[in-house]
C-alpha cells in the first residue's frame, strides 16, 4: 500500500495530491460507483473506486473493489480488488454471476 492518491475522470485514473483527492472524494460520491445492484435472491453486489492503493504486495495499485453482501447480515460474502475500471466492470459481472443463485 502506498501513500498515493487517485481520482477518476471519465473512467480514467489520475494520480493527485492528498488535498485534491480529499475534495474530490467528498463530492464525487456517484462518480466513485462503478456499479451496484441487488440480485433476485437479495444479495447485493457493489463495485466502487477506492482512490487509495489497497495493494499490500508488489504489483500495480488496487484501486477498485467489488464486495458481495448477503440479504441479511452485515458481513460480506466475497470481495475482490482490481487495478483498472475495465477489470472492475468485468469483476462485477463475475460476482453477479457467482452469487445470483446462492
Amino acid at each position: 500500500m502506498t501513500d498515493k492518491h487517485y481520482i477518476l475522470k471519465d473512467k480514467q485514473i489520475i494520480e493527485t495530491d492528498l488535498m485534491s483527492w480529499a475534495e474530490w472524494f467528498e463530492t464525487a460520491k456517484e462518480d466513485r460507483i462503478v456499479k451496484q445492484e441487488t440480485l433476485t435472491n437479495g444479495n447485493q453486489v457493489s463495485t466502487v473506486f477506492l482512490g487509495i492503493d489497497h495493494n499490500f504486495k508488489e504489483g500495480p495499485p488496487l484501486l477498485f473493489e467489488t464486495m458481495v453482501f448477503p440479504k441479511k447480515g452485515d458481513s460480506e460474502l466475497d470481495m475482490k480488488r482490481y487495478s483498472t475500471y475495465e477489470e472492475a466492470e468485468e469483476g462485477h459481472k463475475k460476482m453477479v454471476k457467482k452469487y445470483e443463485f446462492e
